[in-house]
């Protein structure tokens, strides 16, 4: 039981905290808006960016051929179209929560708890739901150390000046 969940972990896990981690890291440049504005506001804002979306699925998609031979079939008959769909899913869920935010009024860093620490796992469940569904257990055991990662890692980063706010 413990190898199962040990092993869903890293299969979800992984790729969506790379590519996520990635978009931060290597982001920067023109963004995927072009500054253009909906309703007087910013459609996506400056923090998504085609270099951070394409370093995001890049280094995310490397990390499913990286780790796609340890996972065992009894987990998923096709891990890299798994791995690359919660990569996709990721960014997505991201580049989505960003819009949400921009409708909501809420500024670059402004806080939108929840949906800043899980929209890249509900984008990768949601893209992934047709391969493979989660099961509860596993729901709430990457829902928890998301949340407790997500928290350290800002930190982290915004300590390190990649973030302006440490949230």
């Amino acid at each position: 039981m413990f190898n199962e969940i040990f092993v869903s972990l890293i299969a979800y896990l992984v790729p969506i905290y790379i590519a996520n981690a990635s978009a931060l890291l290597f982001g920067g440049g023109l963004p995927l808006d072009f500054n253009k504005k909906l309703f007087g506001k910013p459609i996506l804002g400056r923090g998504k960016t085609f270099k951070g979306t394409f370093s995001g699925i890049f280094f995310g998609s490397l990390s499913v051929f990286i780790i796609a031979p340890f996972i065992p079939e009894g987990f998923i008959t096709n891990y890299y179209v798994f791995g690359i769909m919660l990569v996709l899913g990721a960014i997505t869920g991201d580049i989505v929560a960003s819009f949400i935010k921009r409708r909501l009024g809420l500024k670059r860093g402004a806080q939108a708890p929840l949906l800043d620490q899980l929209d890249f796992v509900a984008g990768s469940f949601l893209f992934t739901l047709w391969i493979r569904t989660p099961t509860l257990e596993e729901v709430i055991i990457i829902v928890l150390i998301t949340l407790t990662l997500h928290r350290i890692a800002n930190y982290i980063a915004y300590k390190i000046k990649l973030k302006e706010v440490p949230w």
